[in-house]
């Protein structure tokens, strides 16, 4: 797997003390720039997929996935049903660990940058000024992901910090302009390359889409729209003349080897021979049945978790590949093609059929709930898969393009680029591929309301501003971990009910609290409102 020397070479960074480094015992070639910043590099892996992540605290808040109580257990002291009902507290993991692993990323960047701008690691001319752009830009994605979690965080860039050093807090508009003000002065800075040597780093075009994406959602950063500047970040990409294009088929993107996919613009490198602890990439695991150890010959038995929301699957087109390709469904086999019986539950003895059907977050047997399969799952697989993570592709710069388009009214523009994107999905129905402008601007086919034994409402969503598009997003972008950012943004977070939670109107909870740890420890920080 490419760039695995980059990520595993964190491990031997954390182990020495580059502080202490003497300069004439070490001189750094442009190989080893890689490891050099490798440590600062691997936290986004920690932070977007380890348990307890930020992966979860983009999807099980939202209404495309659920964790229900199975037969094998899931209730883990209600914590996905707070997930679920937006009812989560200060103490939850997702709260705690993104937190901390975002912060270790920031600290991991600054620690790099002051050893090499107070010439402990003697890196010179066009190397340290591009090294340190490239450190910057990456500890701009770390205070990203805290705005978008947080909003208001202290923000801090020095590591030679005294002892008992307490930030004060920023405002999330301050922490926008701090980012948005870093990678416009560093990206010019950065390579334009893209290759192996840039290969999960931030070149210059991982850069614009970053930037893209923090413009698509300026106006819940900031309260300022910035459609424009977020097109004309995803231009320098389009226009980048990098190679980048939509794969023919999407699945090419999310197969195990990746790396090659002209679709990624930035992605985290992953391979279960190196990138070995346990939960560094697990959804199988947390989806699967443990039958389905036989389907994938895996050397573990999933554990039987989490499922897709059946209303978000009704919401599919019949004709839509990507409905069949990214879920499991329908009777489970063995790798030799004997059908699977289910070990537990209530189903116990009868046929591993997973349906479309979850009777509440409560529980489910173990033929309930669509389970996850955007990433191939390899033959032989361990707890940890070995696909690399797209956490930037084409087909994501093209709709953040036609998003801000429609938004500002060039709808034929906007259609064009959606109907490219749905091409490849509508191979056998090509008609059906092709969208207008109106449509787009035009009600959800997500047929949102409580849905499960419990209640029944029917909400719908025809009062939901350009509805549609956020369908299109729902279908392309599923299991990537950005559904929550995308509801907030379209209005529907807060106001919509689904499966088993119920519409609160509480936009508070458009952001998470400040951890109560961080509170007991820093007496600067205020908890965010609502908490």
């Amino acid at each position: 797997m490419v760039l695995v020397g980059l990520f595993t070479a964190c491990t031997d960074l954390k182990d020495k003390a580059y502080t202490s480094i003497i300069a004439s015992q070490f001189n750094p070639t442009a190989s080893d720039l890689a490891s050099l910043k490798g440590a600062a590099y691997s936290n986004w892996r920690f932070i977007l997929l380890d348990w307890d992540g930020l992966w979860r605290a983009q999807e099980l808040t939202a209404d495309q996935q659920v964790i229900p109580g199975r037969p094998n257990g899931w209730v883990d002291g209600g914590v996905y049903r707070r997930l679920h009902e937006h009812k989560w507290t200060a103490e939850e993991g997702v709260v705690v660990q993104t937190w901390n692993r975002t912060y270790a990323g920031i600290t991991n960047c600054n620690r790099v940058i002051y050893q090499i701008e107070s010439g402990i690691i003697p890196i010179v001319g066009e190397d340290k000024e591009a090294t340190l752009a490239e450190l910057k830009v990456l500890r701009a994605s770390y205070y990203y992901i805290l705005m978008d979690m947080y909003g208001n965080v202290p923000v801090v860039t020095q590591f030679d910090l005294p002892d008992g050093f307490l930030p004060d807090q920023s405002t999330r508009k301050q922490v926008y302009d701090f980012v948005v003000k870093e990678i416009e002065e560093n990206v010019s800075k950065l390579s334009t390359k893209n290759d192996v040597s840039t290969y999960g780093t931030f070149n210059q075009w991982a850069a614009y889409s970053l930037l893209a994406k923090i413009y698509l959602n300026a106006e819940v950063y900031s309260g300022t729209a910035q459609w424009q500047k977020a097109i004309d970040a995803a231009d320098k990409v389009i226009n980048s003349g990098a190679g980048f294009v939509l794969e023919a088929n999407q699945k090419n993107v999310f197969v195990t080897e990746n790396q090659n996919s002209r679709e990624i613009i930035w992605a985290l490198p992953l391979d279960a021979i190196y990138t070995n602890n346990w939960n560094a990439f697990d959804l199988h695991m947390q989806s699967l049945s443990p039958e389905n150890q036989a389907t994938y010959n895996l050397k573990s038995a999933p554990w039987g978790g989490m499922s897709a929301i059946p209303q978000f699957i009704s919401s599919y087109d019949v004709d839509d590949e990507r409905m069949k390709a990214n879920w499991i469904q329908g009777q489970q086999y063995s790798s030799t093609g004997q059908e699977l019986i289910c070990g537990m539950g209530g189903f116990k003895d009868k046929p591993l059929n997973y349906i479309n059907e979850v009777p509440s977050i409560e529980y489910g047997e173990s033929v309930h709930g669509l389970r996850l399969g955007k990433f191939e799952i390899a033959m032989g697989s361990d707890v940890q898969l070995s696909n690399d993570f797209p956490v930037f592709r084409f087909a994501d710069i093209l709709m953040i393009k036609a998003e801000c388009l429609l938004r500002l009214g060039r709808d034929v523009e906007a259609a064009a680029l959606v109907t490219q994107v749905r091409q490849r999905a509508f191979r056998n129905a090509p008609a059906k591929a092709v969208v207008t402008g109106a449509e787009l601007r035009g009600p959800s086919v997500y047929s949102y309301g409580r849905r499960d034994i419990n209640s029944t409402t029917m909400e719908g969503g025809a009062d939901i501003p350009f509805g549609r598009f956020l369908d299109e997003l729902g279908w392309e972008f599923d299991q990537e971990g950005r559904r929550r950012q995308d509801l907030i943004r379209f209005g529907v977070f807060s106001k919509k009910s689904w499966f088993s939670h119920n519409a609160t109107g509480d936009t508070n909870k458009h952001l998470f609290p400040i951890p109560t740890v961080e509170l007991n420890k820093n007496n600067k920080l205020k908890q965010n409102p609502g908490y």
